[in-house]
């Protein structure tokens, strides 16, 4: 295993460096490390490393999350109002609606099908849009007008609501009905996360305001207690839950909020946790990428992801109709909720591994997703926020 650890480092920081001295996002090497080291090319990753992968990328995640709430200014977004609460749900639901009329024409799909890949797409990753917003915010480029804020809060619960739309399609496929509950869940543990995370963060703030104690040891405690959310929400077997990611991020912003000397200070702490981090995040995303499938892709499959991502787009204007926004900052906005990487890593492989049918291809399709937009909208960000976003 520690072999694999020094080669996903090495490897995935001098590709990773080498993509930004060709003006490219350092992600594209690092998930081009990936599916170089991982099982279905060189297959020199330990498959002891490869089974804790998921909690590894999660923990990364949580980092990335908790730096983004130590950042997030709150009366950016509250200024914005209507428009943050589309942005979670309405660029899903459009982008889904782009799949279940394109998938049955172009590649001979029944709408149940269309229904369960659209799930797998729909969600925009959090791996990808949540630092470089962080860095659009540190830089102060469009945080006047709530844009980063905007697009990181929106990110954060995409996933929430594709999940279940997921875990939905996937149950009628297997003769199960459709839970009222479950959807009543999305906006209740949204909000008990909001709840949960501020409350942590409040409490944190008043601890670290009456015992003194090295950053080093408030990161420990932050991340141990962002560890306990994530595990607790896997624990709770009720049919309300709530979202530990939202929780965690909010934690950071109630942190800024009664503790904010602190809260910076923790920043930079949780900026540098993140150079290791981001490495075997997207490395070990690109090692779930069995590239074997796109042998498979036709120019139907690149098709559907095309014009799934034109819906999405046109679900990202509708949200920001009446905000006032320039056309350029309305475009930014719809360029930067386009990548996929994280959930489609997560669960494209699910209904192959259930046998369905549509299996093979729904997994094909979430690789191609992936090697497609996590790059290009990385690129897409990292090229025009300066030119895009008015600097506050």
């Amino acid at each position: 295993m520690l072999l694999s650890i020094a080669l996903i480092l090495v490897i995935g920081m001098a590709l990773g460096w080498l993509c930004q001295k060709c003006k490219l996002p350092s992600l594209l090497g690092m998930l081009f490390t990936g599916i170089l080291l991982g099982p279905y090319v060189l297959n020199w990753i330990d498959p002891s490393l490869l089974s804790i992968s998921p909690e590894l990328r999660k923990i990364a995640l949580i980092i990335i999350l908790t730096r983004a709430g130590l950042s997030l200014d709150i009366s950016g977004l509250k200024r914005i109002g209507r428009p943050a609460v589309m942005m979670c749900f309405v660029p899903a639901t459009f982008e889904l609606l782009g799949m279940l009329l394109l998938a049955p024409r172009l590649l001979g799909m029944s709408l149940l099908e269309a229904a369960i890949m659209g799930a797998v797409l729909a969600a925009v990753s959090p791996a990808v849009v949540v630092p470089r917003m962080v860095k659009v915010m540190e830089e102060g480029y469009g945080t006047k007008q709530g844009i980063p804020q905007l697009i990181l809060a929106g990110a954060s619960v995409d996933d929430v609501y594709v999940i279940v739309l997921f875990t939905t399609f996937v149950g009628l496929t297997q003769g199960q009905g459709v839970s009222v509950i479950r959807f009543l869940n999305i906006p209740v543990s949204i909000v008990l996360g909001i709840l949960i995370g501020g409350l942590a963060g409040f409490v944190l703030a008043r601890f670290f305001e009456k015992v003194h104690m090295r950053d080093t040891s408030k990161v420990l405690i932050i991340l141990s207690l962002s560890f306990l959310l994530v595990a607790a929400e896997d624990y709770i077997s009720t049919a309300i839950t709530f979202s530990s990611l939202i929780a965690i991020m909010f934690l950071g912003v109630a942190l800024q909020k009664y503790r904010e000397p602190v809260a910076k200070r923790l920043a930079v702490k949780y900026n540098k946790l993140w150079v290791a981090a981001e490495v075997f995040l997207f490395v070990l995303v690109g090692a779930t990428v069995n590239i074997r499938y796109l042998e498979n892709v036709g120019i139907g499959a690149l098709l559907v992801i095309i014009g799934a991502l034109v819906f999405r787009m046109a679900g990202v204007f509708v949200c920001l109709l009446g905000t006032g926004l320039r056309s350029k900052e309305r475009l930014f906005t719809m360029l930067a909720y386009t990548p996929k990487a994280t959930v489609q890593a997560a669960i494209g492989g699910i209904p192959l591994a259930m046998g369905l049918a549509c299996g093979d291809l729904v997994l094909t399709v979430a690789v191609l997703a992936i090697v497609l937009t996590a790059p290009l909208g990385a690129f897409a960000i990292d090229i025009s926020y300066r030119r895009f976003l008015q600097k506050g």
